[in-house]
């Protein structure tokens, strides 16, 4: 924690921080709730002069390890969220995907966060695995959505170049299909779907900052920060982080690489693509897209209607 500290307030001077110029803190890497919340505390007390009213804190937690008691710590500190790595509420599904955690510890943990008093409640769920067939699928949903959550990410089995699925199209098709019915079965029960892996009643403004390619602090060992046109890569390694948490590596952004950011992020999620950073030939390719009801417009926005054709939709238009 005292590199962690370090490395904070080095960036706070290296950003210019001002009172409430922090929206939102996202404490994450999958395995927060293996840390006891009073070590956070001297985090919290440095950050919080830069904190606007009504910010949105969320913490990641593992079902296993994210007990009451500790709940209630990072509940205390001022989280107003809470996101669950569940991946699934079937313990076949589980033991395939390596989790340690089972149903139950999942359910118990999502209703121990809500009775503590968090204001909004995420969970993961993986999709379209090699274990899943529709029927697994829909008690999956089923379940989430017997709880107290108002937001759920969803990830898929990636199809890899020159892979056993990308070789069988029969195989790759099916896991398409199970991404649909996914899904569907999800906004049919009224969350919005408001990225491609995102859905919800709630929107969580710390992802929106990201693809909107909003300043970002990234602090931590093998996190990424963003500072107008130059990127902040912390040292990966975890021994050479301790001793040093100032090893930041910096790339510089092109005015091309930034533009083919905010395509690519603008496409893929609620926030749209501004056409005013392209070019007389992309504006071609997107009346042709718009022509073929692939995206729609409202004033001078452009916004993709199918998130899964998000990356094609993009290449398109930078081709």
């Amino acid at each position: 924690m005292a590199s962690l500290y370090q490395q904070i307030e080095f960036e706070l001077k290296r950003f210019k921080a001002k009172k409430n110029s922090i929206t939102s803190l996202f404490i994450g890497g999958g395995t927060p709730s293996t840390v006891e919340p009073q070590l956070y505390a001297k985090v919290f007390t440095l950050l919080e002069p830069y904190f606007k009213e009504g910010i949105e804190i969320t913490t990641e937690a593992n079902p296993n390890s994210a007990s009451a008691i500790w709940l209630k710590g990072m509940f205390a500190l001022g989280c107003t969220r809470v996101s669950f790595g569940v991946q699934s509420f079937n313990n076949t599904k589980l033991k395939f995907l390596g989790r340690e955690h089972n149903s139950i510890q999942a359910i118990n943990a999502i209703r121990s966060a809500k009775k503590i008093g968090f204001e909004h409640i995420s969970l993961d769920l993986m999709y379209a695995t090699k274990v899943d067939n529709k029927e697994m699928i829909e008690q999956d949903i089923q379940t989430a959505f017997s709880l107290p959550v108002d937001h759920i990410s969803a990830y898929a089995l990636t199809i890899e170049e020159n892979t056993l699925f990308e070789a069988h199209p029969d195989a790759a098709k099916e896991k398409l299909e199970l991404s649909n019915f996914f899904i569907n079965s999800i906004k049919d029960r009224g969350f919005h779907q408001y990225e491609i892996s995102n859905f919800g009643t709630y929107q969580c403004q710390h992802n929106i900052g990201y693809w909107k390619l909003n300043d970002y602090i990234g602090a931590g060992s093998g996190a990424v920060g963003m500072l107008k046109n130059k990127r902040f890569y912390p040292t990966t390694d975890i021994d050479n982080y301790i001793k040093n948490p100032l090893d930041i590596r910096i790339e510089n952004l092109s005015d091309e690489d930034l533009k083919t950011e905010k395509v690519l992020l603008g496409l893929r999620s609620k926030v749209g693509l501004n056409l005013d950073i392209l070019t007389e030939s992309e504006l071609k390719q997107v009346s042709f897209l718009e022509n073929d009801k692939k995206v729609i417009r409202k004033e001078n926005y452009i916004f993709n209607s199918d998130y899964l054709l998000s990356d094609e939709i993009a290449l398109f238009i930078l081709s």
